[in-house]
Parts: structure tokens; sequence; C-alpha cells
């Protein structure tokens, strides 16, 4: 599953969707969890807005006590509405679209995990179905988090090249544009899971990767 990714720039976010509010608040080259990055979600009216977002859905800090580290940074699409960490959100259909140039995960084709990053075929930019929450913090602002949704990607020809040997393969769900506006203004769960569906293999491509991989896509052959 994915758990690192990079988002575009500024200037490339803000051009993706017609914003009608947007966040001066800045991101880093490559996300992990727990860092800021961009999500995009529907206003009270409707209209895109961005806002920055922990990545990871339940953020370190509001961790249980006698929790010490949790992973939410992937909600499988089959448990979303019956784990804790993710229901509320899920059910309150708190979709969002989170910008991304690359994603990566381990392909041990080689022998061993190989860091290998994986976007269109354009190079374009493009989104990624996740879920948002808002948090209540001690100087009473309000902060945000979020999560990307993952489907079974067993037979997708670019999908299945990764994780671990033996590991049933994931794939975060990249949403087509055709379909924001859908998204981000669906208001029952269960129409929001049938939007769920893995893109096409042959509008992506992926490459090997090096560990400080920035946001510049790189020329490379598909799959």
């Amino acid at each position: 599953m994915c758990t690192n990714y990079t988002p575009p720039r500024r200037e490339a976010v803000e051009a993706m969707v017609p914003l009608k509010r947007s966040t001066d608040e800045d991101w880093k080259d490559e996300i992990y969890q727990d860092y800021a990055a961009p999500l995009i979600r529907a206003g009270a009216d409707g209209n895109f807005e961005l806002i920055t977002g922990s990545y990871g859905i339940v953020p370190k800090d509001h961790l249980p006590p006698d929790i010490k580290r949790l992973s939410t940074m992937n909600a499988r699409a089959e448990t979303i509405g019956e784990l804790r960490s993710y229901k509320t959100a899920w059910r309150a259909c708190h979709t969002c679209l989170l910008p991304t140039q690359v994603f990566y995960e381990p392909n041990y084709e080689s022998g061993r995990a190989e860091r290998w990053a994986i976007g269109m075929a354009d190079e374009a930019p493009f989104c990624i179905a996740g879920i948002w929450r808002a948090w209540s913090e001690d100087d009473g602002s309000i902060s945000h988090s979020f999560t990307q949704i993952t489907i079974n990607a067993d037979q997708h020809p670019v999908m299945q090249r990764f994780q671990k040997p033996g590991e049933e393969r994931r794939s975060v769900v990249i949403v087509p544009k055709s379909e924001y506006q859908d998204w981000l203004n669906c208001r029952d769960p269960e129409v929001a899971r049938s939007m769920l569906n893995l893109y096409p293999a042959d509008l992506m491509k992926t490459y090997p990767a090096s560990k400080g991989y920035s946001d510049r896509p790189r020329t490379a052959s598909l799959f």
C-alpha cells in the first residue's frame, strides 16, 4: 500500500480544478505519515476548496494514550465503513481528492525491494480518492487529516507488480477528472463505494525511483 508520495507544486494543484478557496499553507516535496499535504474537498456551497491535512486520518498527536503508533494512511475500501478510525468520515461522505504527481511502491522483481514511482503516462498530475476529518486542537484551532482509499489490484497490469511476494496486491484509487465533482459531492457511501475503481493501465507508467526522487517526472516506458 502507498505510504509515500510526491504532490504537485502549488501552481499545478491550483490549476487542476476551479478553486473557490485556497490555503496559504505549503507542503514538502515528498509526503510521509503525519506530513501536511494538499487536499481538495467540497465546501458548504459544493465548490472546490484547497486545504492542507495531515497524512494519516489519526495524527500522532491524537492517538489514544495506550497506543504509541498507528498507521492510518491507507483505508481498505472493503472495511472503511466498519473500522473505528475511518467509519465516521466515510459514513458522513467526507470525500476528498489528493493531488499527486507520483506515488511510490516496493518492487521485488529483482529479488529485493526496490523503490518504484507510479504516475501518469503523460506525466500530468492526478488525484487519488481519500476521506478527511477535522480535529479540535488545544489552542482552539481546527486541523484536518486524511487517508487514501485502496482496493484490490491482483489482476491490474501495473499495480500487480508491487508489494511483497505472496501478499495481496492493493492500489490507491485514481479518480478520473470527469468524476471529480461527483466524488466530492457524493452524499451516499454506497454510491461513493461504486466509484472506487482501478485506473486504466495504459494511461499509467512506472519506473525505478531513487530515494531522493522529487516531483519532476522522467521518461520511462509504460508498465
